[in-house]
């Protein structure tokens, strides 16, 4: 984990994200000291902010789970994942906020999900739970914005939510960003909806599902079925400043390319 960020960093990113455990096991050992140090080191070392840190959960938690002991077993997790961004000093945790499994309603599973969230926050300081906006593969949630918008009028604390958008994610689920017209329309569609002053951080993906495919497949940057535009967009709009960015493309060589790229985008 101490080694993300000199590896963010040799690459030219000034973002990165990470996990602070095995993101595919439900148990980690706790966070000792000298980790915790070395971390807090390098990324002051690096100039790297907390702002600027984007961790993401396991994959394991469902915090809509229908059944009740693996709902009590992903809260806990989700808990424990909260505190240990709060060890680190960070101030966000993104995750993807959960699946009915088609054992409950759309409507009775975000309104656990919700409670779920309720339940982390209320058990930790600090730390903003950042909700993953989806593909809506299988009976996954989080792919309307309507969903988020729904977790968030039901959180207790608004300080402490806000959103994640990725890119093929919200493409994948019918949202099209493949011109600067259909940009503009998705955004104020989100803005309408969620509200810009909850978006938090973005995860920049190609996609290689279609619009609407409802596929989570990521391509690189101008790879995929969506193109440049979006890219080009979000890097000359100021409402996507002063947030990671992060890249979930499937071509770790070129990130470096894809980066500057980016930033190219930024200055024209």
């Amino acid at each position: 984990m101490e080694n993300a960020p000199d590896n963010a960093k040799a690459i030219g990113a000034n973002a990165f994200a990470l996990f602070t455990k095995n993101q595919r096991r439900w148990d980690a050992k706790p966070l000792t000291q000298k980790s915790i140090e070395s971390f807090r080191h390098r990324c002051a070392l690096h100039g790297f902010r907390p702002e600027q840190i984007l961790p993401h959960d396991s994959y394991l938690i469902n915090l809509g789970h229908p059944d009740a002991d693996a709902l009590a077993k992903s809260r806990a997790a989700f808990v424990d994942e909260m505190q240990r961004c709060q060890q680190l000093g960070l101030v966000w945790l993104n995750f993807h906020p959960g699946s009915h499994l088609r054992e409950l309603s759309e409507s009775d599973c975000l309104t656990r999900i919700a409670e779920s969230i309720n339940l982390a926050l209320a058990q930790t300081e600090d730390v903003v739970a950042v909700i993953e906006a989806t593909a809506g593969q299988g009976s996954n949630l989080g792919h309307r914005f309507e969903h988020l918008a729904d977790i968030i009028q039901q959180i207790d604390d608004p300080s402490r939510i806000g959103v994640c958008i990725d890119t093929c994610h919200i493409f994948a689920a019918g949202y099209d960003l493949r011109t600067p017209e259909a940009c503009a329309a998705t955004f104020a569609e989100f803005d309408r909806i969620v509200g810009f002053e909850y978006l938090k951080a973005m995860h920049l993906n190609d996609s290689k599902g279609g619009l609407g495919s409802r596929i989570d497949r990521h391509h690189s940057l101008g790879q995929g079925e969506i193109g440049w535009a979006v890219f080009e967009y979000v890097m000359q709009d100021a409402r996507f400043q002063k947030m990671p960015l992060i890249l979930e493309t499937i071509e770790p060589e070129i990130w470096p390319e894809e980066i500057q790229q980016l930033r190219n985008f930024s200055v024209q």
